[in-house]
């Protein structure tokens, strides 16, 4: 239970900085090995573990299956087991179990992925309804205006008064400004100080042209002034406010879903991948080099062993790996 919780310190810290982690649970179990069904662990983007899900090959064969499930935002079930008999099946990747002691696991192993931003400028009734939608679109909502009703918008996660607000606590998020007449400059003076990857404006093209010329008028970079999308939103023609909030959420849910991702973690090839990683070069499964079990000096390179199995393959033919 200690671990547990430790692990979900863990997941809230990566939350609140926007990193996404993957948590692997060991379900099933034959022995011998070192993990025992109820073992958790956190996998960070770089490779790190965070728990205990096992020793030897299981511990790399679990990064790399972790790390494969962040880049492909899917879960899935691995099994180590000593022979590789079973059928292949949607979801589940088979691997051999290689250290000598044999055993066998099934780990379930499930991606994590931060809670998008979204901060709506405004009280409208855009607004409010860009802030149903998005909350039960999964993101977390922010609420940002001097004269907001909480009764408004219950579904907001935060409600922020305009003049007490901090852009530099709000970075890179996805950010909608719909005052429409209310504070329309400030808002948006406030909305590009934020540097978002998302910056909506709703306004008609006049309106827009106007309080886009009085931010010029006031010094703000035009490089900032073209970021600024308007109208904001999927042309679907829509008119009720409903439909204009189901145009810009899906225009942003688009942005997120088919931008390139910062999250591609690959083997063997990442630099981000912690340092202490190596790609053991019999199994391709990466192994941490202070707790491998054997190391091997090769023609001047250290070379570094998960298990037994890989040590002895290794040292019959080295030609065949390196």
């Amino acid at each position: 239970m200690h671990n547990y919780l430790s692990l979900l310190k863990n997941l809230e810290s990566y939350q609140k900085k926007q990193e996404a982690v993957a948590m692997a649970s060991i379900v099933r179990r034959e022995a011998p090995t070192s993990g025992k069904p109820g073992d958790k662990a956190l996998i960070t983007q770089n490779g790190e573990i965070k728990g205990w899900i096992g020793g030897g090959c299981t511990r790399g064969i679990v990064i790399k299956e972790a790390l494969a499930a962040i880049k492909e935002r899917s879960p899935r079930l691995v099994r180590i087991q000593t022979a590789l008999d079973a059928p292949k099946q949607s979801g589940v990747k088979n691997y051999k179990m290689t250290c000598m002691s044999g055993g066998s696991l099934e780990v379930y192993i499930e991606p994590i992925m931060p809670l998008l931003e979204l901060k709506i400028f405004g009280r409208s009734h855009i607004a409010k309804a860009l802030c149903q939608l998005g909350a039960l679109s999964g993101f977390r909502v922010t609420v940002i205006s001097d004269l907001v009703e909480e009764e408004m918008f219950s579904a907001a996660s935060d409600r922020l008064m305009l003049k007490a607000f901090d852009p530099t606590l709000h970075r890179n998020e996805y950010v909608v400004v719909c005052t429409q007449g209310e504070g329309d400059e400030e808002s948006l003076a406030s909305a590009l100080q934020t540097d978002p990857k998302y910056l909506g404006f709703v306004a008609s093209s006049r309106k827009a042209n106007a309080v886009l010329m009085a931010l010029k008028r006031k010094a703000v970079p035009h490089a900032q002034l073209t970021k600024v999308k308007t109208p904001a939103g999927l042309d679907i023609n829509a008119k009720i406010p409903t439909e204009v909030a189901i145009s810009i959420l899906a225009e942003i849910i688009q942005l997120s879903r088919s931008k390139a991702s910062p999250i591609t973690p690959s083997i063997p090839l990442d630099p981000n991948l912690s340092s202490d990683l190596y790609i053991n070069p019999v199994c391709k499964i990466p192994v941490s080099k202070s707790a491998a079990k054997h190391i091997v000096e090769h023609e001047g390179e250290q070379v570094y062993f998960c298990c037994d199995g890989c040590y002895a393959s290794f040292q019959k033919e080295p030609s065949a790996y390196i």
